[in-house]
């Protein structure tokens, strides 16, 4: 669901869990140190605190919330520790976060998980007690008329969940939203006239198709034995959500079955909704604490999981974005995108070959689709294997029948594998390919164009194209510094600086990037910057070929400039 909302700062302020901190023990990694410094050890109540703070911000909350609980049994009143541990908890996902949560007086999220505890335990007045008394600023502008209707829905009062809703449906702010609801609790109750129009709007208004309004909508159209619509449903998310496709005949079959079965899966779904919109605004750690409510709702759905783990991948902890994903059953619809992510996961975790072997059962599966090739080819790629990742993309390709705009990035990768393996004639073709599937790809215009211009031809069309690039990523240092090397190129020295600075404003620490502005500076008369610039770019991982290039450089400037040249580096 597409809800958009501007959150105040002032909403984030009980979200401390996730700050930087310090350390425990002062001499933990990462804690700066002076040389002979003393190692000091906090112990006690304070120490569990500082332990718990540090462990939270190493995304690790099961760890912190036992430490912020054992600080507790030493300072049982100390009101820090406890919003503390109850914040970890609900991140853990810990059943310690309800207790928690009755010390923690006009506390939003204590307050969710109070009136989650009554709704699941059948209090549905307690329920919508806790729920109407929250405000209607920041989410809760969302949380709170959502909340309210599905509890009034699980207490049997239909018309009252649907007169709660009435009024957003009609408005116009989060419209879509409302309405899909709204359509879900009619639904539920067997009012298929009233579902069928909310539906309706919920489809109009939503501003986009995603996974989960997919599912929904499609389940309605096949229970309404318009099996053709909910197949037109599917292949327009098919053709907008990567590897999502691999899990729509999976969704298919398993339409019949309504998502949203109950009052506590709606809830589910409306902490759902909300954490994708503030994913969306990069608001994640408050998106992880709506998708823990979820769970807590809907321990089984697995969107939610899927999600979650994008947020912990994202912020770089991929062990624990794993471990979202470890309940998901083989039996659900989706697990065919959950064993991609996952064996993407293995992967940015060190463990290759345990990716590969996920890829091999997912391929193994699902016969027909290119998406667990494509993934070996990525995996392949970046471990430099560039033949094998060469034959990986082949079959992947080989099972797209007719390739779609949607399929570029296939033959874009491809390319870059088959340049990377000296096979210039297939990789150009692959760009070309790529291009003409989606015209104004700024990585595949700067990945053609930075390739015709290291070959020095194609020159005035190779900067066009990366000028295109330029337009969509102004400020990618990359792309500047392709732009840089083919003015350069062209004999623009002056224009040629100006732009290498700028691309190693932005990008100071990419060797390449370096190289090239060491080549201009020498090309302006400025002789030791030149050099000082290529002695750097060998201090940043530089290309495995760009090595002895940047060897020879050095040698031959302190020939040209008369110096004795130094030895060769070990």
């Amino acid at each position: 669901m597409h809800f958009v909302l501007k959150l105040r700062r002032s909403i984030l302020l009980t979200l401390s869990l996730l700050s930087a901190c310090a350390a425990a023990d002062v001499t933990s990694p990462g804690t700066p140190m002076t040389p002979n410094a003393p190692r000091v050890k906090v112990t006690g109540a304070p120490g569990a605190f500082l332990g718990g703070r540090f462990a939270a911000a190493e995304g690790d909350p099961g760890r912190a919330t036992d430490l912020f609980l054992q600080g507790l049994e030493r300072d049982p009143g100390n009101p820090d520790m406890q919003l503390q541990a109850f914040l970890a908890a609900v991140m853990a996902g810990r059943p310690e976060a309800n207790t928690l949560a009755r010390t923690q007086q006009n506390n939003m999220i204590a307050n969710l998980v109070l009136g989650n505890t009554d709704a699941k335990e059948g209090r549905w007045g307690a329920a919508e007690g806790r729920f109407a008394a929250l405000s209607r600023q920041g989410p809760q502008q969302l949380l709170q008329p959502l909340l309210v209707a599905w509890t009034q829905q699980g207490g049997g009062r239909t018309d009252a969940a649907l007169a709660t809703l009435k009024p957003f449906v009609e408005g116009q702010r989060f419209r879509g939203g409302f309405a899909l609801h709204a359509a879900m609790i009619a639904d539920i109750a067997g009012r298929d006239g009233e579902a069928a129009r909310l539906y309706k709007v919920a489809q109009t208004d939503s501003g986009g198709l995603n996974l989960q309004l997919a599912r929904i909508l499609a389940s309605w159209e096949v229970r309404q034995n318009r099996t053709a619509v909910a197949q037109q449903i599917f292949t327009n998310l098919q053709d907008n959500s990567g590897d999502i496709a691999i899990a729509v005949p999976a969704m298919y079959l398993a339409a019949a079955a309504r998502p949203v079965r109950t009052a506590t899966d709606g809830m589910a779904e409306t902490y759902l909704a909300l954490a994708g919109a503030l994913r969306g605004q990069e608001n994640n750690d408050l998106a992880l604490l709506m998708l823990r409510l979820a769970l807590d709702m809907q321990p089984d759905l697995s969107v939610a999981r899927l999600l979650g783990a994008d947020i912990l991948d994202a912020g770089k902890h991929p062990e624990q974005a794993l471990e979202m994903l470890k309940p998901i059953p083989a039996s659900d619809p989706l697990a065919s995108v959950v064993r991609l992510r996952q064996a993407a996961l293995s992967e940015r975790t060190g463990k290759s070959e345990a990716a590969l072997r996920l890829l091999d059962d997912v391929a193994r599966d699902n016969p027909t689709r290119p998406e667990p090739w494509a993934m070996r080819g990525d995996i392949l790629r970046g471990n430099r294997k560039f033949a094998d990742a060469v034959s990986a993309y082949d079959q992947a390709i080989a099972k797209v029948a007719h390739p779609t705009q949607s399929n570029w990035p296939l033959f874009y990768e491809r390319g870059i594998a088959l340049e990377r393996s000296q096979n210039w004639p297939r990789a150009e073709a692959d760009f070309q390919r790529a291009l003409e599937l989606s015209p104004d790809e700024a990585y595949v215009l700067n990945y053609l164009g930075y390739s015709w211009t290291e070959q020095n031809k194609n020159l005035p069309r190779a900067r066009e194209m990366i000028e295109r690039a330029v337009e969509q990523r102004p400020n990618d240092g990359a792309v500047i510094d392709s732009l840089g090397w083919v003015v350069l190129r062209q004999g623009n020295v002056p224009e040629a600086v100006r732009l290498l600075q700028r691309a190693t404003e932005l990008q100071p620490a990419d060797a390449t990037v370096n190289y090239h502005l060491g080549d201009a500076y020498w090309a302006a008369g400025r002789k030791l910057e030149a050099q000082f610039q290529w002695r750097r770019a060998l201090t940043l991982n530089p290309e495995p070929d760009d090595v002895p290039r940047l060897e020879a450089k050095l040698h031959e400037s302190e020939v040209a400039l008369g110096n004795q040249p130094p030895k060769p580096l070990p």
